[in-house]
């Protein structure tokens, strides 16, 4: 068993701009939990986001997604979770992947930012800590490095937005399991979900 999830993190860029937009599969995950659980999004800005809450076996588990920039989304969770005493075990971000496939979604325990610049800034401002679980939800690589910026700020093709949200539907059916910390199970049962 691993620690129980006490703040969920969906990260993206705000503006309505930017609100269909790859690079926000993250937040688009933390909206439909929200939804799945009664729960409205309100705006605090001591967090820099968008937060909730529910409780889950009589614990709490916040929800945030922030409204800063990609690049600065560690200036929220940092806030939040300093505030409430969060430990960066028990927080769980969820983030578009350019590794997996659209309808491809991954749990993964601690590593790296991967390139990626709000798992970068994430890390950056909890002082270098990584130990916190990642849901990665794929949106495809566009096959060149010079392609990445373009490519998670436009919009999927439909079929693409479809698998996308098929498998954000597969990651909220095994987020109680992710909460109660029975990530090894979720991820058994997520890592071998794809949408066709």
């Amino acid at each position: 068993m691993a620690d129980p999830i006490r703040l969920i993190v969906g990260l993206g860029n705000p503006g309505a701009q930017y609100a269909d937009t790859r690079h926000n599969a993250g937040a688009w995950y933390v909206d439909a939990l929200a939804r799945s659980q009664g729960v409205s999004l309100s705006e605090e800005k001591k967090y820099f986001g968008l937060t909730g809450h529910f409780t889950s076996g009589g614990d709490t588990v916040r929800l945030l997604i922030p409204t800063t920039y990609m690049n600065r989304s560690g200036q929220a969770t940092a806030a939040l979770a300093n505030f409430f005493r969060i430990p960066i075990t028990q927080i769980l971000v969820a983030h578009d992947e350019l590794d997996l496939p659209p309808g491809v979604v991954r749990l993964k325990k601690g590593g790296g930012h991967g390139g990626h610049n709000g798992l970068r800034d994430m890390i950056s401002k909890h002082g270098n800590q990584r130990d916190f679980v990642r849901l990665r939800i794929g949106i495809s690589h566009p096959g060149s490095a010079d392609l990445v910026t373009p490519h998670v700020l436009g919009k999927p093709a439909p079929a693409d937005r479809e698998r996308i949200e098929r498998a954000i539907d597969e990651a909220l059916r095994y987020t109680g399991e992710i909460v109660r910390g029975e990530i090894d199970q979720a991820m058994n049962q997520l890592n071998g979900f794809r949408a066709t």
